[in-house]
């Protein structure tokens, strides 16, 4: 066993493993997230979160176009553009 500080435990049940509260605190993972692992040549793991984004705009990536725009004044309330 190491002697290295513990900062969290838990214990695998049907192989599966809770992640502690303040782990997932910590690292900001949320239900849906992606845990993906890696074993590394000592026998250590590295886990690394990959967080996803959910919603109406999570495939949004925004406006790239040339154009400015000012949606106070080139949009109706409905965000439709008014001439």
């Amino acid at each position: 066993m190491s002697s290295d500080p513990v900062d969290a435990e838990s214990t695998v049940s049907g192989n599966q493993a809770t992640i502690p509260a303040r782990i997932r605190r910590e690292l900001g993972i949320d239900d849906g997230d992606q845990l993906r692992w890696h074993l590394e040549e000592d026998g250590s793991i590295r886990v690394r979160v990959v967080q996803q984004r959910s919603g109406t705009f999570a495939d949004f990536d925004g406006y790239d176009g040339d154009e400015e725009t000012d949606a106070d004044t080139d949009h109706d309330g409905w965000g439709v553009k008014t001439d």
